[in-house]
């Protein structure tokens, strides 16, 4: 299946560091090669790259790796292609605008047959993927009960947890989603996290031969939150989402979580 790598900040972070491992998963320490993609969320604006291309042998990614791009909330995903073509349409993240924000989304995972009766409610498909069909989904749910914003972001929170269970019944759906404010976590299977924050120390990759001490890169205020498919480095205490569970982050920090009943 994909793999998935999101981060959340309360100052504008590179995520140079945790990509530089993440980009071997995707053909070279993992067979993840049917595409990758990643999305920045800078200054009121968005940022994205997608290439059908293995991350480890692309150009772009290298780019990405060189070029320090501060973001607060960072989405990146892997594509190991089961619904749909390699093709550029399928690769995430995925975007569509709403509230005059662009929403981005990554999936990692499979939904059975039953994926392409979900009603998408004027939000329509690119590519053929079963991801892409779920993401309009659940934006077409959340326009349908949110027409504007709500005033307690707590109802749509609320609301997106029930719609990922929704989903989880239909196979595996671990999702990353954000509206450049908030970064949505679901985890179905598979994902874990890492807070940093003073004081900092030294972390190593797992999967490429890279150590940085934070210390050197960070003020004693900064809290930067990783989220991936499986932890990023081998030297540090990762937490492990519960199948189920929708975490909110913020600048960071978590605001809410969200379980089964």
């Amino acid at each position: 299946m994909c793999e998935l790598m999101g981060m959340s900040a309360n100052v504008p972070t590179d995520i140079c560091f945790s990509f530089a491992g993440f980009l071997h998963r995707g053909g070279g320490t993992g067979p993840h090669r049917d595409g990758w993609g990643i999305a920045f969320y800078e200054e009121g604006g968005y940022r994205e790259f997608r290439d059908p291309h293995p991350s480890v042998d692309s150009p772009i990614a290298r780019l990405i790796c060189d070029y320090p791009i501060k973001s607060n909330v960072v989405i990146s995903h892997i594509r190991q292609a089961n619904v749909g073509g390699v093709k550029l349409a399928n690769t995430h993240p995925f975007t569509r605008e709403m509230w005059g924000r662009p929403w981005c989304y990554a999936h990692n995972g499979q939904l059975s047959s039953d994926w392409k009766s979900l009603p998408l409610n004027g939000f329509t498909p690119v590519g053929t993927t079963d991801s892409e069909h779920a993401f309009c989904f659940i934006m077409g749910q959340l326009r349908e009960h949110f027409p504007q914003p709500p005033d307690d972001p707590e109802r749509l929170w609320a609301l997106l947890h029930r719609l990922c269970e929704q989903l989880r019944e239909l196979g595996v759906f671990n999702m990353l989603l954000s509206d450049g404010d908030y970064l949505y976590t679901y985890c179905s299977t598979k994902l874990a996290h890492i807070t940093r924050r003073a004081p900092f120390g030294e972390a190593e990759l797992s999967d490429a031969e890279m150590t940085v001490n934070f210390v050197e890169h960070t003020t004693p205020d900064d809290i930067v939150s990783v989220i991936a498919t499986e932890p990023l480095t081998h030297n540090e205490c990762w937490q492990r989402l519960q199948p189920g569970e929708l975490v909110v982050w913020k600048s960071g920090e978590i605001c809410a979580r969200y379980v089964s009943n």
